[in-house]
């Protein structure tokens, strides 16, 4: 025979009940935004993983020179580790473009500026070597750079530049170049404007007599980083997006500026007070 519950007990009974729904409900809840986060978790690695850009690969230059003699010893090395940390940084640049520009951003953004780089330094290689030995010819033969085929091409687009040391690339980008040219041989600059920077040598203080050969040489050196973009200017009309001739022409400018400059302050620095804030010169910007 059953037996009514007290009043008081009936009252528990239904607190009990209401506690335990509720516990059972956070629970659901707590579950379904786990799983979603693992969902959006796992989904973001995939991301990363698939946009993974490759790395950077170089021509060996140190195992294609002859003899260093001794007193070209220090500007070698300081010149050999110059080109190791150009290729960091280009690879680090190709980490922090993921996504950016055209099918050829890669290569008109990163290899190009990291061979003219590779270029200018290894030439001062020779230049040093060729001071008091026979001048090593056909280093530049080094400087061109390739995406190695582990790389996730496809995220910037330049699967052609994989593995042989951009010579595909630029072929391509060179025929394409040739018609463009055309076009613009009347046009000249004039159609795309002019790169100015800053003038260094007006800025430095007296240069000691025996820095005055480097100092004029890095000086030379800044004339030609110039020039050498301002034709890049005209060989690229047209390609990539707003922001290419920043990208891919100011921004590396800059870089190799202040590269030359530190060396014309260093030198001056040896034998007299060593000039500050010259790096300030070293952004130039589009005139048109």
């Amino acid at each position: 025979m059953s037996r009514a519950l007290p009043k008081y007990n009936k009252r528990r009974v239904a607190l009990i009940g209401s506690a335990t729904a509720l516990a059972l409900t956070g629970a659901v809840i707590a579950g379904s935004a786990l799983a979603g986060e693992s969902s959006k978790s796992s989904g973001g690695t995939n991301a990363r993983t698939l946009a993974s850009p490759g790395t950077i690969s170089c021509p060996d230059v140190a195992s294609k020179l002859p003899a260093i003699p001794a007193s070209a010893q220090a500007e070698v090395t300081r010149n050999l580790t110059l080109l190791q940390t150009q290729i960091d940084e280009a690879n680090k640049r190709l980490v922090d473009t993921v996504g950016q520009g055209g099918p050829n951003f890669v290569q008109n953004a990163i290899l190009g500026p990291l061979k003219d780089k590779r270029v200018a330094t290894v030439n001062r290689i020779a230049t040093a070597i060729g001071r008091t030995a026979a001048k090593p010819q056909g280093l530049d033969a080094l400087a061109p750079c390739a995406l190695n085929a582990g790389g996730a091409t496809g995220a910037a687009g330049n699967t052609g530049n994989a593995g042989n040391a951009g010579n595909a690339g630029n072929a391509g980008k060179d025929t394409g170049n040739a018609g463009k040219n055309t076009g613009n041989a009347g046009a000249g600059n004039a159609a795309v404007g002019t790169i100015s920077c800053p003038d260094v040598a007006s800025q430095l203080p007296a240069v000691p007599a025996s820095a005055k050969a480097e100092v004029d040489r890095n000086l030379a050196l800044l004339q030609t980083q110039i020039n050498e973009a301002n034709t890049r200017l005209v060989n690229t009309v047209g390609q990539g997006g707003p922001n290419f001739v920043q990208n891919a022409i100011l921004g590396p400018l800059k870089d190799k500026r202040t590269s030359t400059i530190d060396r014309i302050a260093i030198s001056i620095g040896r034998t007299a007070a060593k000039p500050q804030g010259l790096n300030s010169l070293a952004a130039c910007t589009l005139t048109k």
